[in-house]
């Protein structure tokens, strides 16, 4: 197999937890020439990032054309896909237009993962895994992992220039309301009266920094933090590539909900402390050592108290 395509779609979180079969498949095939067919911004994590040499973006116009039936497909693209050995498939495909078109290119070794996972199963990275694993190469370990290149570690270090050690990102926000923590929470939690204002001297760590993630679907929350923050030395980055962002979480202690941002975090390399409310930890969390999750038994996440939270904090902080 000296020619792989992986097309993967999906969200952020999605990508990341496909990870873990990825390296795997790279591992088993270190001279491969691999390509992803999936969103740019986000498979540009694995574009010359150990992963893969290129990545195609999946919503290029023509392509429309392999998820209808009886169509005439580019012959650009029908050569495009011939050219690979082989060709794992992620897409949402239950009428399997997509997989039959892919065939009639005369595409023969073609894998079909889960488009979507099942709750009540194995980890989502398990389950992701399993085309990989049906090629005879097994997939052990389901930590999640990304490689910043030089350029994305310079730019964490010149914006993180300012700031002392240890630092603390938060992302408030996630896919979904269920999934946040109240905002006022995050608020009473590092505010100037708080556990953490005091955090000198307590285990010999520094008073840390603060940076709160920002993404387009977090812009309510952050500026409401901006105007409760605004006369605190806090640091906002907003709309970073996920390069960029992997970079400054990796220097970094990360908190956060079941979101894509919280796997880049753990994928990073950043020791994370998460949230969890409805969502099953058992399948969605990273599996990463660096992944501490807290979760109410009531399964809100509007139940998990301030207090354990500010705990678990500390604890981290005293190691710094």
């Amino acid at each position: 197999m000296n020619r792989i395509l992986v097309i993967r779609g999906g969200a952020i979180g999605d990508f990341i937890l496909t990870l873990p079969a990825l390296k795997a498949l790279r591992d088993a095939c270190p001279r491969a020439h691999i390509e992803i067919l999936g969103y740019k911004h986000i498979a540009v994590l694995a574009e010359n990032r150990f992963y893969a040499q290129a990545v195609r973006s999946i919503e290029y116009g023509p392509l429309s054309r392999f998820f209808a039936r009886n169509s005439e497909l580019p012959p650009e693209l029908v050569n495009y896909f011939a050219s690979f050995d082989l060709i794992i498939s992620y897409l949402y495909d239950p009428d399997r237009i997509f997989e039959n078109n892919l065939r009639g290119c005369c595409v023969e070794n073609l894998l079909c993962g889960p488009s979507k996972i099942v709750e009540k199963a194995d980890h989502a990275a398990r389950q992701l895994a399993r085309p990989v694993e049906d090629l005879g190469i097994r997939v052990v370990d389901l930590s999640e992992k990304v490689f910043p290149l030089i350029e994305d570690r310079q730019f964490a270090s010149d914006f993180l220039r300012p700031l002392q050690q240890p630092i603390i990102t938060i992302h408030p926000g996630s896919g979904s309301k269920k999934k946040n923590w109240p905002l006022e929470n995050w608020i009473t939690l590092f505010s100037r009266e708080g556990g953490l204002a005091s955090a000198k001297g307590k285990g010999g760590c520094r008073c840390p920094s603060l940076v709160i993630i920002s993404g387009e679907a977090d812009k309510a929350q952050t500026e409401q933090l901006e105007c409760e923050w605004k006369d605190r030395d806090v640091r906002f980055a907003k709309n970073l590539s996920l390069p960029q962002l992997a970079a400054v979480l990796e220097r970094s202690i990360f908190m956060g909900h079941d979101s894509g941002t919280s796997h880049l975090a753990a994928a990073a390399g950043a020791n994370c402390m998460l949230l969890f409310g409805a969502t099953n930890p058992d399948v969605w969390a990273p599996r990463n050592q660096n992944v501490q999750v807290l979760r109410a038994e009531s399964g809100n996440v509007s139940d998990v108290e301030i207090r354990p939270v500010e705990a678990a904090l500390l604890a981290l902080l005293s190691s710094y």
